[in-house]
C-alpha cells in the first residue's frame, strides 16, 4: 500500500510539473467563456458564414500570426475575399497594382499610406492573397476626411466633390450615439471626448461596412481584419452591416489580454462570438 501511494504522489508530481513547463500563449472561448479548440472554432467560421470580423490588438504578434493562419485555413476550403481596416480607400489603386505585379513592394510601400507595423503584421495577408489570387479590399476611410468629422462633424462631408465622395460610405451617414460602445468612447475620453469625436468613430465603421458590402461576391467569404472596438459586442462595423444587410451570417473574433489563461474574465463574456485571450506577458510588435 505504502508503496502504490508512493507510485501516485510522483505521477501527481510529474503531471504537475508538465503542467508547470507547459507555456500556451493563448486559449480560445466561445461567447459563453466556454474553451473551445482551434479546430471547433475553424469548423464554426467554415460554416455557411458570409462576413467575418477579425478584431485584433494592432500590436499584438499572436493576433496577427492567428490572422494568417485562419486565412490560410479557410482557404483550403472557401473562397475568400480579404479586406482590412489598416489600408485607407484610396489606397485601393496601390494594392491592385501589387496583387497584380504592376508595382514592386518597395514601390507599394512608397506609395500607399501604411501603418508602422504594416511590414510584420498585414503585408503577409497581403502576400497571401497574391500568391492565391484573390482580392484585397482597402476598407478604411482615408484618414483625412475622419479628421474633417472629427472637427466640423458630418456636414463637412457635403462639400466634397464625387471624386473623394467615393471613398467614403454614401452620405447621409445614418448615426445613433447611444450605441453603448460610442457611449463609452465619451467616457474614456472624458472632458476631451466630444460628439464630434463619436462621429469620427462611426464614419469609420460605416465606410467599413459599405466596402465590406459592396465587394462581398456570392460563394465567399469576406474576412475582415479591424480593431477589435470596431466590432466588439456586435456594435461599429457589425451594426452597420446589419442595417444594410441583416439576413447574411456574421460572425466576429476579438483578442483580448490575461494574465491567467485558464478561465475567461466575466468583462469579456460575449464580447465577440470567439474570444482569442493571450498571455499579458506576450511581446508587442512596436
Amino acid at each position: 500500500m505504502r508503496l502504490l501511494l508512493i507510485y501516485s504522489f510522483l505521477i501527481l508530481l510529474n503531471c504537475k510539473t508538465a503542467q508547470s513547463q507547459n507555456k500556451p500563449a493563448y486559449q480560445l472561448f466561445n461567447a459563453e467563456g466556454k474553451k473551445v479548440t482551434y479546430r471547433a472554432m475553424l469548423d464554426s467560421l467554415k460554416n455557411q458564414k458570409d462576413i467575418i470580423l477579425f478584431g485584433e490588438m494592432h500590436d499584438n504578434p499572436i493576433v496577427h500570426w492567428l490572422e494568417l493562419e485562419v486565412t490560410k485555413d479557410l482557404a483550403e476550403t472557401k473562397n475568400l475575399t480579404l479586406g482590412a481596416e489598416m489600408i485607407e480607400t484610396d489606397n485601393q489603386t496601390a494594392v491592385n497594382a501589387y496583387l497584380k505585379d504592376s508595382l514592386s513592394i518597395k514601390e507599394f510601400t512608397s506609395s500607399a499610406r501604411l501603418w508602422v507595423n504594416h511590414k510584420t503584421d498585414y503585408q503577409p495577408l497581403i502576400d497571401f492573397a497574391k500568391a492565391k489570387n484573390l482580392k484585397f479590399i482597402a476598407t478604411n476611410i482615408p484618414r483625412i476626411y475622419a479628421s474633417r468629422v472629427y472637427k466640423q462633424g458630418f456636414e463637412i462631408l457635403d462639400s466634397l466633390p464625387p471624386t473623394e465622395k467615393q471613398f467614403i460610405a454614401p452620405l447621409p451617414i445614418l448615426f445613433e450615439p447611444n450605441l453603448p460602445r460610442y457611449k463609452e468612447i465619451l467616457k474614456m475620453m472624458g472632458e476631451h471626448g466630444s460628439p464630434q469625436l463619436v462621429m469620427a468613430q462611426a464614419i469609420k465603421d460605416a465606410t467599413m461596412a459599405h466596402f465590406i458590402l459592396k465587394n462581398l461576391e456570392n460563394d465567399h467569404v469576406f474576412i475582415h481584419y479591424n480593431g477589435s472596438f470596431h466590432s466588439d459586442y456586435h456594435e461599429g462595423i457589425l451594426w452597420y452591416l446589419k442595417q444594410e444587410a441583416p439576413d447574411h451570417k456574421y460572425v466576429t473574433i476579438t483578442s483580448v489580454s490575461q494574465e491567467k489563461l485558464e478561465t475567461l474574465e466575466d468583462s469579456y463574456i460575449n464580447q465577440a462570438d470567439f474570444i482569442i485571450v493571450i498571455d499579458a506577458d506576450m511581446t508587442t510588435t512596436y
